[in-house]
Protein backbone atom coordinates (compact mmCIF):
# COMPACT_ATOMS: atom_id res chain seq x y z
CA UNK A 1 0.00 0.00 0.00
CA UNK A 2 1.44 3.54 -1.01
CA UNK A 3 1.54 6.14 1.36
CA UNK A 4 3.64 9.43 0.51
CA UNK A 5 4.82 9.25 4.29
CA UNK A 6 7.35 7.33 3.39
CA UNK A 7 9.32 9.69 1.25
CA UNK A 8 9.45 11.33 4.45
CA UNK A 9 10.47 8.86 6.49
CA UNK A 10 13.30 8.46 4.02
CA UNK A 11 14.58 11.78 3.90
CA UNK A 12 14.78 11.61 7.81
CA UNK A 13 16.84 8.38 7.55
CA UNK A 14 19.27 10.65 5.53
CA UNK A 15 19.54 13.44 7.73
CA UNK A 16 22.90 14.59 8.86
CA UNK A 17 21.65 15.78 12.29
CA UNK A 18 19.02 13.58 12.91
CA UNK A 19 16.76 12.98 15.75
CA UNK A 20 14.41 10.28 17.32
CA UNK A 21 11.37 10.44 15.64
CA UNK A 22 7.83 10.00 16.52
CA UNK A 23 4.68 9.37 14.05
CA UNK A 24 1.64 10.56 15.26
CA UNK A 25 -2.24 9.38 14.19
CA UNK A 26 -4.99 8.22 15.64
CA UNK A 27 -5.40 4.62 16.19
CA UNK A 28 -5.68 2.40 12.99
CA UNK A 29 -4.24 5.28 10.62
CA UNK A 30 -1.62 2.52 9.89
CA UNK A 31 1.23 3.93 11.79
CA UNK A 32 2.83 0.31 12.82
CA UNK A 33 2.53 -1.04 9.64
CA UNK A 34 4.59 2.13 7.42
CA UNK A 35 7.20 1.95 10.68
CA UNK A 36 7.92 -1.93 9.77
CA UNK A 37 7.34 -1.32 6.07
CA UNK A 38 10.19 1.76 6.22
CA UNK A 39 12.33 -1.15 8.31
CA UNK A 40 11.89 -3.80 5.93
CA UNK A 41 12.71 -1.66 2.91
CA UNK A 42 15.57 0.65 3.90
CA UNK A 43 17.68 -1.19 7.12
CA UNK A 44 19.56 -4.06 7.55
CA UNK A 45 17.40 -5.25 10.42
CA UNK A 46 14.76 -3.68 12.76
CA UNK A 47 13.73 -4.44 16.47
CA UNK A 48 9.84 -3.68 17.13
CA UNK A 49 8.90 -3.43 20.69
CA UNK A 50 5.41 -2.50 21.75
CA UNK A 51 5.05 -0.91 25.10
CA UNK A 52 1.53 -1.42 25.74
CA UNK A 53 1.07 -3.94 29.15
CA UNK A 54 4.84 -4.38 28.52
CA UNK A 55 6.08 -4.70 32.27
CA UNK A 56 9.76 -5.35 31.32
CA UNK A 57 10.04 -2.16 29.40
CA UNK A 58 8.56 0.05 32.20
CA UNK A 59 11.29 -1.78 34.72
CA UNK A 60 14.04 -0.71 32.15
CA UNK A 61 13.44 2.36 31.49
CA UNK A 62 12.63 3.40 35.75
CA UNK A 63 16.08 2.40 36.59
CA UNK A 64 17.50 5.40 34.76
CA UNK A 65 18.72 7.33 31.29
CA UNK A 66 21.83 5.15 30.53
CA UNK A 67 21.34 4.37 26.65
CA UNK A 68 24.08 1.88 26.32
CA UNK A 69 22.40 -0.08 29.17
CA UNK A 70 18.47 0.65 27.62
CA UNK A 71 19.52 -0.52 24.43
CA UNK A 72 20.76 -4.06 25.67
CA UNK A 73 17.83 -4.23 27.29
CA UNK A 74 16.33 -4.19 23.58
CA UNK A 75 18.43 -6.24 22.18
CA UNK A 76 17.58 -8.95 24.79
CA UNK A 77 13.88 -8.12 24.58
CA UNK A 78 13.86 -8.86 20.62
CA UNK A 79 16.38 -11.00 20.35
CA UNK A 80 18.27 -8.76 17.57
CA UNK A 81 21.34 -7.43 17.09
CA UNK A 82 21.50 -3.31 17.36
CA UNK A 83 23.68 -2.22 14.74
CA UNK A 84 24.61 1.48 14.47
CA UNK A 85 23.03 3.20 10.78
CA UNK A 86 21.93 0.20 10.24
CA UNK A 87 19.26 -0.81 12.82
CA UNK A 88 16.29 0.56 12.92
CA UNK A 89 14.06 0.65 16.54
CA UNK A 90 10.76 0.84 17.03
CA UNK A 91 9.14 1.85 20.12
CA UNK A 92 5.33 1.56 19.79
CA UNK A 93 2.24 2.97 22.12
CA UNK A 94 5.17 4.70 23.78
CA UNK A 95 2.98 6.85 26.00
CA UNK A 96 2.49 3.82 27.54
CA UNK A 97 5.73 3.86 29.22
CA UNK A 98 6.81 7.70 30.30
CA UNK A 99 10.29 7.39 31.23
CA UNK A 100 10.92 5.99 27.14
CA UNK A 101 9.50 9.00 25.63
CA UNK A 102 11.51 11.17 27.78
CA UNK A 103 14.44 8.91 27.03
CA UNK A 104 14.39 10.19 23.51
CA UNK A 105 16.14 13.24 24.54
CA UNK A 106 19.26 11.03 26.20
CA UNK A 107 19.24 9.03 22.57
CA UNK A 108 19.47 11.92 20.76
CA UNK A 109 22.12 13.98 22.98
CA UNK A 110 24.55 10.42 23.68
CA UNK A 111 23.58 8.17 21.12
CA UNK A 112 22.69 9.86 17.61
CA UNK A 113 23.62 7.15 15.34
CA UNK A 114 21.13 4.95 16.33
CA UNK A 115 17.94 5.16 14.22
CA UNK A 116 15.23 5.86 16.54
CA UNK A 117 11.01 5.14 15.46
CA UNK A 118 8.43 6.07 17.66
CA UNK A 119 4.67 5.94 17.96
CA UNK A 120 2.00 7.11 20.04
CA UNK A 121 -1.87 6.87 19.26
CA UNK A 122 -2.78 8.10 22.12
CA UNK A 123 0.53 10.36 22.65
CA UNK A 124 -1.46 13.85 22.85
CA UNK A 125 -3.46 12.17 25.84
CA UNK A 126 -1.02 11.49 27.74
CA UNK A 127 0.85 14.75 27.71
CA UNK A 128 -1.76 16.66 28.84
CA UNK A 129 -2.15 14.21 31.21
CA UNK A 130 1.24 15.66 32.41
CA UNK A 131 3.67 13.14 31.00
CA UNK A 132 7.25 14.75 30.38
CA UNK A 133 8.43 15.49 27.21
CA UNK A 134 11.72 15.93 25.47
CA UNK A 135 11.19 19.58 23.96
CA UNK A 136 13.53 19.80 21.19
CA UNK A 137 14.89 16.93 21.07
CA UNK A 138 12.83 14.80 18.66
CA UNK A 139 10.59 15.57 15.16
CA UNK A 140 7.56 14.69 14.66
CA UNK A 141 5.58 13.47 11.36
CA UNK A 142 2.06 12.96 11.06
CA UNK A 143 -0.12 10.35 9.40
CA UNK A 144 -3.76 10.18 8.73
CA UNK A 145 -6.39 7.87 6.66
CA UNK A 146 -5.15 7.49 2.68
CA UNK A 147 -5.93 10.77 0.89
CA UNK A 148 -7.59 10.21 -2.42
CA UNK A 149 -4.44 9.97 -4.70
CA UNK A 150 -3.20 7.08 -2.31
CA UNK A 151 -6.31 5.31 -2.41
CA UNK A 152 -6.44 5.50 -6.11
CA UNK A 153 -2.60 3.90 -6.24
CA UNK A 154 -4.30 1.02 -3.49
CA UNK A 155 -6.63 0.06 -6.08
CA UNK A 156 -4.41 0.08 -8.74
CA UNK A 157 -5.04 3.24 -10.59
CA UNK A 158 -2.04 4.18 -10.97
CA UNK A 159 -2.49 5.61 -14.01
CA UNK A 160 -5.42 7.89 -12.76
CA UNK A 161 -3.14 9.06 -9.82
CA UNK A 162 0.06 10.03 -11.69
CA UNK A 163 -2.56 12.16 -14.19
CA UNK A 164 -3.57 14.59 -11.01
CA UNK A 165 0.40 14.42 -10.37
CA UNK A 166 1.30 15.45 -13.16
CA UNK A 167 -1.78 17.97 -13.24
CA UNK A 168 -2.56 17.08 -17.02
CA UNK A 169 -5.31 18.99 -16.71
CA UNK A 170 -6.65 18.08 -20.80
CA UNK A 171 -6.06 14.46 -19.75
CA UNK A 172 -7.83 14.90 -16.55
CA UNK A 173 -10.91 16.53 -17.85
CA UNK A 174 -11.03 13.49 -20.41
CA UNK A 175 -10.88 10.96 -17.76
CA UNK A 176 -13.31 13.10 -15.36
CA UNK A 177 -16.45 10.71 -15.52
CA UNK A 178 -14.02 7.73 -14.49
CA UNK A 179 -12.72 10.53 -11.62
CA UNK A 180 -15.70 11.41 -10.43
CA UNK A 181 -16.85 7.59 -9.87
CA UNK A 182 -13.75 6.67 -8.16
CA UNK A 183 -14.38 9.47 -5.55
CA UNK A 184 -17.48 9.12 -4.91
CA UNK A 185 -16.25 5.18 -4.12
CA UNK A 186 -13.52 7.11 -1.77
CA UNK A 187 -16.65 8.90 0.23
CA UNK A 188 -18.00 5.38 1.10
CA UNK A 189 -14.91 3.84 1.15
CA UNK A 190 -12.74 6.65 2.55
CA UNK A 191 -9.03 5.90 3.47
CA UNK A 192 -8.64 3.91 6.57
CA UNK A 193 -5.84 1.10 5.41
CA UNK A 194 -8.34 -1.87 6.77
CA UNK A 195 -11.43 -0.84 4.96
CA UNK A 196 -9.35 0.00 2.12
CA UNK A 197 -7.81 -3.46 1.84
CA UNK A 198 -11.11 -5.42 2.58
CA UNK A 199 -12.68 -3.35 -0.74
CA UNK A 200 -9.25 -4.29 -2.57
CA UNK A 201 -9.36 -7.73 -1.80
CA UNK A 202 -13.74 -8.36 -1.75
CA UNK A 203 -14.91 -5.53 -4.09
CA UNK A 204 -18.24 -5.77 -1.27
CA UNK A 205 -19.18 -2.72 -0.31
CA UNK A 206 -21.17 -4.35 2.96
CA UNK A 207 -17.75 -6.09 3.87
CA UNK A 208 -16.29 -2.76 4.29
CA UNK A 209 -19.12 -1.30 5.94
CA UNK A 210 -18.76 -3.85 8.59
CA UNK A 211 -15.00 -2.94 8.86
CA UNK A 212 -16.00 0.68 9.58
CA UNK A 213 -18.58 -0.20 12.10
CA UNK A 214 -15.96 -2.11 13.97
CA UNK A 215 -13.54 0.51 13.73
CA UNK A 216 -16.13 2.76 15.27
CA UNK A 217 -16.78 0.74 17.81
CA UNK A 218 -13.02 0.20 18.84
CA UNK A 219 -12.89 4.02 18.76
CA UNK A 220 -15.89 4.04 21.44
CA UNK A 221 -14.21 1.28 23.56
CA UNK A 222 -11.36 3.64 23.61
CA UNK A 223 -13.66 6.33 25.44
CA UNK A 224 -14.39 3.85 28.48
CA UNK A 225 -10.52 3.22 28.52
CA UNK A 226 -8.62 5.68 28.28
CA UNK A 227 -10.62 8.69 29.15
CA UNK A 228 -11.81 10.42 32.67
CA UNK A 229 -14.89 9.20 33.92
CA UNK A 230 -16.23 11.59 34.48
CA UNK A 231 -15.91 13.10 30.67
CA UNK A 232 -16.96 9.88 28.86
CA UNK A 233 -20.74 10.98 28.96
CA UNK A 234 -19.22 14.14 27.29
CA UNK A 235 -16.89 13.03 24.90
CA UNK A 236 -19.60 10.32 23.29
CA UNK A 237 -21.70 13.09 23.16
CA UNK A 238 -19.64 15.44 21.28
CA UNK A 239 -18.89 11.88 18.89
CA UNK A 240 -22.40 11.37 18.15
CA UNK A 241 -23.25 14.61 17.14
CA UNK A 242 -20.91 15.20 14.57
CA UNK A 243 -23.49 13.54 11.67
CA UNK A 244 -26.47 16.02 13.27
CA UNK A 245 -23.53 19.15 13.26
CA UNK A 246 -22.54 18.80 9.79
CA UNK A 247 -25.73 17.46 7.89
CA UNK A 248 -27.01 21.59 9.25
CA UNK A 249 -26.86 24.38 6.44
CA UNK A 250 -24.89 26.19 9.13
CA UNK A 251 -22.12 23.52 9.44
CA UNK A 252 -21.02 25.88 12.28
CA UNK A 253 -20.86 23.85 15.85
CA UNK A 254 -23.81 24.05 18.38
CA UNK A 255 -23.50 23.13 21.95
CA UNK A 256 -27.31 23.12 22.08
CA UNK A 257 -27.61 20.26 19.33
CA UNK A 258 -26.04 17.92 21.63
CA UNK A 259 -27.96 18.88 24.57
CA UNK A 260 -30.55 21.54 25.52
CA UNK A 261 -28.38 24.69 27.36
CA UNK A 262 -25.27 22.86 26.72
CA UNK A 263 -22.49 25.22 27.06
CA UNK A 264 -18.93 25.86 25.88
CA UNK A 265 -17.31 25.08 28.96
CA UNK A 266 -19.14 21.61 29.92
CA UNK A 267 -17.80 20.36 26.61
CA UNK A 268 -14.22 21.81 26.54
CA UNK A 269 -12.29 18.60 28.15
CA UNK A 270 -14.38 15.84 25.74
CA UNK A 271 -13.60 17.87 22.63
CA UNK A 272 -9.92 18.33 23.73
CA UNK A 273 -9.54 14.03 24.23
CA UNK A 274 -10.79 13.76 20.82
CA UNK A 275 -8.61 16.09 19.29
CA UNK A 276 -5.28 14.73 21.17
CA UNK A 277 -6.64 11.48 19.70
CA UNK A 278 -6.56 12.22 16.14
CA UNK A 279 -10.68 11.48 16.33
CA UNK A 280 -11.89 15.10 15.12
CA UNK A 281 -10.50 17.74 13.14
CA UNK A 282 -11.27 21.47 13.45
CA UNK A 283 -12.48 24.55 11.20
CA UNK A 284 -11.81 27.54 13.06
CA UNK A 285 -13.82 30.56 11.99
CA UNK A 286 -11.49 34.26 10.84
CA UNK A 287 -12.74 37.11 11.65
CA UNK A 288 -10.80 38.67 8.72
CA UNK A 289 -8.63 37.20 6.14
CA UNK A 290 -5.50 38.65 7.15
CA UNK A 291 -2.23 37.53 7.14
CA UNK A 292 -0.96 35.43 9.32
CA UNK A 293 -4.62 33.85 9.61
CA UNK A 294 -3.98 32.58 12.66
CA UNK A 295 -3.82 36.23 14.43
CA UNK A 296 -7.47 36.42 13.14
CA UNK A 297 -8.95 33.19 14.52
CA UNK A 298 -12.19 33.15 17.24
CA UNK A 299 -11.25 29.98 19.21
CA UNK A 300 -15.04 29.39 20.16
CA UNK A 301 -16.34 29.51 16.38
CA UNK A 302 -15.49 26.41 14.77
CA UNK A 303 -16.57 23.48 12.81
CA UNK A 304 -16.03 20.18 13.60
CA UNK A 305 -14.92 17.13 11.22
CA UNK A 306 -14.65 13.21 11.48
CA UNK A 307 -11.29 11.86 10.68
CA UNK A 308 -12.25 9.83 8.01
CA UNK A 309 -15.06 10.42 5.18
CA UNK A 310 -16.00 6.88 5.02
CA UNK A 311 -16.66 6.85 8.73
CA UNK A 312 -19.09 9.49 8.29
CA UNK A 313 -20.66 7.49 5.73
CA UNK A 314 -20.43 4.73 7.99
CA UNK A 315 -22.12 6.97 11.18
CA UNK A 316 -24.88 8.26 9.03
CA UNK A 317 -25.56 4.54 7.44
CA UNK A 318 -25.71 5.70 4.18
CA UNK A 319 -26.17 2.49 1.87
CA UNK A 320 -23.54 2.41 -0.92
CA UNK A 321 -26.61 2.73 -3.58
CA UNK A 322 -27.62 6.08 -2.74
CA UNK A 323 -24.02 7.13 -2.96
CA UNK A 324 -22.94 5.77 -5.92
CA UNK A 325 -26.04 6.43 -7.82
CA UNK A 326 -27.49 9.36 -6.43
CA UNK A 327 -30.99 9.70 -4.76
CA UNK A 328 -32.90 12.69 -2.88
CA UNK A 329 -32.33 11.01 0.45
CA UNK A 330 -28.30 11.84 -0.05
CA UNK A 331 -29.07 15.29 -1.32
CA UNK A 332 -28.76 17.06 2.27
CA UNK A 333 -26.03 15.01 3.49
CA UNK A 334 -23.84 14.98 0.25
CA UNK A 335 -22.53 18.72 1.44
CA UNK A 336 -21.61 17.68 4.67
CA UNK A 337 -19.40 14.29 2.52
CA UNK A 338 -17.77 17.27 0.29
CA UNK A 339 -16.69 18.67 3.13
CA UNK A 340 -15.75 16.13 5.22
CA UNK A 341 -13.52 14.96 1.95
CA UNK A 342 -11.98 18.75 1.66
CA UNK A 343 -11.38 19.04 5.22
CA UNK A 344 -9.25 15.57 5.62
CA UNK A 345 -7.21 16.17 2.09
CA UNK A 346 -6.07 19.74 3.43
CA UNK A 347 -5.25 18.38 7.10
CA UNK A 348 -3.46 15.00 5.53
CA UNK A 349 -1.19 17.72 3.25
CA UNK A 350 -0.05 19.53 6.54
CA UNK A 351 -2.45 22.86 6.47
CA UNK A 352 -4.37 24.23 8.98
CA UNK A 353 -8.43 24.54 8.34
CA UNK A 354 -9.85 27.93 8.80
CA UNK A 355 -13.28 28.99 7.63
CA UNK A 356 -14.27 32.53 6.99
CA UNK A 357 -18.04 33.98 7.61
CA UNK A 358 -19.61 37.50 9.12
CA UNK A 359 -21.87 37.23 11.85
CA UNK A 360 -25.66 36.87 11.28
CA UNK A 361 -24.37 36.71 7.19
CA UNK A 362 -25.68 34.03 4.99
CA UNK A 363 -22.62 34.44 2.80
CA UNK A 364 -19.57 31.96 4.51
CA UNK A 365 -16.26 30.55 2.27
CA UNK A 366 -16.07 26.95 3.63
CA UNK A 367 -12.23 27.27 3.73
CA UNK A 368 -9.16 29.76 3.88
CA UNK A 369 -5.72 28.98 3.49
CA UNK A 370 -2.94 30.80 4.37
CA UNK A 371 -0.05 29.40 0.94
CA UNK A 372 2.74 31.38 1.44
CA UNK A 373 2.05 34.81 0.22
CA UNK A 374 -1.00 34.20 -0.50
CA UNK A 375 -4.70 34.03 1.67
CA UNK A 376 -6.56 31.91 -0.94
CA UNK A 377 -10.41 31.60 -0.41
CA UNK A 378 -12.00 28.52 -1.17
CA UNK A 379 -15.64 27.23 -2.07
CA UNK A 380 -16.88 24.07 -1.76
CA UNK A 381 -19.77 22.47 -4.17
CA UNK A 382 -20.50 18.98 -4.24
CA UNK A 383 -21.76 18.58 -7.47
CA UNK A 384 -21.51 20.66 -10.91
CA UNK A 385 -23.06 23.49 -9.62
CA UNK A 386 -21.33 26.22 -10.99
CA UNK A 387 -22.94 29.22 -8.71
CA UNK A 388 -19.97 31.10 -6.56
CA UNK A 389 -21.92 34.10 -4.68
CA UNK A 390 -20.21 33.81 -1.61
CA UNK A 391 -17.07 33.64 -3.53
CA UNK A 392 -17.65 36.41 -5.56
CA UNK A 393 -18.52 38.66 -2.87
CA UNK A 394 -15.19 38.09 -0.95
CA UNK A 395 -13.44 38.53 -4.08
CA UNK A 396 -14.90 41.99 -4.75
CA UNK A 397 -14.29 43.12 -1.38
CA UNK A 398 -10.70 41.89 -0.85
CA UNK A 399 -9.30 41.31 -4.48
CA UNK A 400 -7.14 38.13 -3.53
CA UNK A 401 -4.66 36.74 -6.55
CA UNK A 402 -6.07 33.79 -6.38
CA UNK A 403 -9.38 32.13 -5.52
CA UNK A 404 -10.66 28.24 -5.75
CA UNK A 405 -13.58 26.80 -6.34
CA UNK A 406 -13.62 23.07 -5.99
CA UNK A 407 -16.36 21.38 -7.22
CA UNK A 408 -17.14 18.01 -10.14
CA UNK A 409 -17.15 20.36 -12.62
CA UNK A 410 -13.48 20.19 -15.25
CA UNK A 411 -11.09 22.23 -14.76
CA UNK A 412 -11.39 25.45 -15.92
CA UNK A 413 -9.53 28.90 -15.26
CA UNK A 414 -11.47 32.74 -15.47
CA UNK A 415 -10.65 36.06 -14.90
CA UNK A 416 -11.23 36.00 -10.79
CA UNK A 417 -11.12 32.01 -9.93
CA UNK A 418 -10.11 28.62 -11.07
CA UNK A 419 -12.59 25.66 -10.80
CA UNK A 420 -10.55 22.87 -9.24
CA UNK A 421 -12.12 19.46 -9.83
CA UNK A 422 -12.43 17.65 -5.62
CA UNK A 423 -10.11 14.73 -7.17
CA UNK A 424 -7.65 17.29 -7.95
CA UNK A 425 -7.22 19.31 -5.29
CA UNK A 426 -4.36 18.30 -3.24
CA UNK A 427 -2.08 17.68 -6.60
CA UNK A 428 -3.10 21.46 -7.57
CA UNK A 429 -2.84 23.42 -3.93
CA UNK A 430 0.59 21.34 -3.62
CA UNK A 431 1.83 22.95 -6.36
CA UNK A 432 0.63 26.82 -5.88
Amino acid sequence: MYRSLMNELLKWKQKKNRKPLIIRGARQVGKTWIMKEFGRLYYKNVIYINFDNNERMHQVFELDMDTKRILSALKIEAGKEILPEETLIIMDEIQEVPKALASLKYFYENSPEYHILAAGSLLGVALHAGTSFPVGKVDFLNLYPLNFVEFLMAIGENGLAELLQKMDYTMINAFSSKYIDLLKHYYYVGGMPEAVKTYVETDNMQEVRTIQKALLDYYANDFSKHAPKETIPRIQMVWQSIPMQLAKENKKFIYGVMREGARAKDFELAIQWLQDCGLILKSVRISKPGMPLIAYMEMNVFKMYMLDVGLLAARGNLDSRVLLEGNRIFEEFKGALTEQYVAQELVASGRNLYYYSKENSSGELDFVLQEGMYIIPMEVKAEENLQAKSLQAYCKKYQPEIAIRTSMSNYREQDWMVNVPLYALTPYLDHI
